[in-house]
């Protein structure tokens, strides 16, 4: 759970859709987010309080629309909430940092992992590998 004061900050820091997305839980339409295509090499890092949560060689085209990895950066990056908002049944994924939405989990993954975490653009920023 995102504290009040974080919320605030984040209200004053964050362009009105990230807000929307990270901290009221919102979702961008598929295929407008920056981080949909994008395959550079590098980090993505939770837009609300920069942890590293995953890493490019993670990163694939599941063709959903959304950013799309097959596992965190490190074991606990990302904390599993169940939700059952919208009529569905679905595992939301929040930064275990900070709390900020990031997105649901599905496990339909083409990886050996077998999950697709499918993140907002807008809920992460991307620092490239120099």
């Amino acid at each position: 759970m995102m504290d009040e004061k974080l919320k605030q900050e984040l209200k004053e820091r964050l362009d009105d859709a990230s807000y929307q997305v990270i901290v009221e839980k919102g979702t961008e339409r598929p295929h407008t987010g920056q981080y949909n295509l994008h395959f550079e090499q590098g980090v993505y890092h939770c837009k609300a309080c920069g942890e590293a949560l995953f890493a490019d060689d993670s990163k694939f085209d599941a063709g959903c629309g959304w950013p799309s990895f097959d596992q965190e950066i490190e074991a606990g990056k990302i904390k599993e909430v169940f939700d059952e908002s919208h009529g569905m049944r679905r595992t939301e994924i929040v930064c275990a940092n900070c709390g900020g939405h990031l997105g649901h989990v599905f496990n339909d993954g083409p990886t050996e992992t077998g999950l697709r975490y499918c993140v907002n653009s807008l809920s992460i920023d991307f620092e490239a590998k120099d």
